[in-house]
């Protein structure tokens, strides 16, 4: 049975004949790496998902919607449809003025065969140029998490890993003391010692 009860868990710490050195050193190698791994993969997703949800508001803040003319006639046919309907989206060719009052173009999705002079709602940053759309107040912080999520479990890898490879060589060190052990007395163990 390989569960002995709760002082099983702690047999590198008790006082034994048969504990080493490299069982104490393995034991809070261990305890050290799941401390690292746990506060390094809070701290970095917390300060990613920050950074990002300040990013994102930035953004719903800057960015501002501009209306935009098609300067020629987009490519396609105007299908049958009621006003305000999409159908197919085309790339068409449209010029804005920025908040300075700056001139600009650009290429944006619009209505086949939507003529040209054709008023269409853009967003711009404050620069004028072209953005996407800014996600809302929820979309960002649902992205925020995601991100936050994903970068903390990066940044716990790491520790995660190294502690696992340095038990890795405490374990290789252990197993080639006692194959130098097992040489050594492994030759007399059929002898009588009488």
């Amino acid at each position: 049975m390989a569960f002995r009860g709760p002082k099983a868990w702690l047999w590198r710490w008790r006082r034994n004949p048969l504990r080493r050195r490299v069982d104490v050193v393995e034991a809070w190698v261990v305890v050290a790496a799941w401390l690292v791994t746990l506060v390094a993969g809070v701290l970095a997703g917390l300060a990613a998902t920050a950074s990002v949800e300040h990013g994102l508001a930035r953004e719903r803040v800057e960015w501002r919607q501009t209306v935009a003319l098609l300067t020629e006639k987009a490519p396609g046919k105007a299908a049958d449809r009621p006003a305000g309907a999409t159908g197919r989206q085309v790339w068409g060719r449209v010029r804005w003025k920025g908040q300075d009052g700056s001139r600009h173009t650009g290429q944006v999705r619009v209505g086949a065969g939507s003529a040209a002079g054709s008023a269409v709602t853009v967003w711009t940053d404050p620069h004028g140029e072209l953005v996407t759309k800014p996600p809302t107040a929820s979309q960002a912080r649902m992205r925020s998490v995601l991100i936050g999520v994903l970068v903390g479990l990066s940044a716990a890898a790491v520790p995660f890993v190294g502690g696992r490879v340095l038990c890795g060589r405490l374990e290789r060190r252990r197993m080639a003391r006692w194959d130098a052990e097992w040489a050594r007395f492994g030759p007399r163990w059929g002898r009588n010692t009488l």
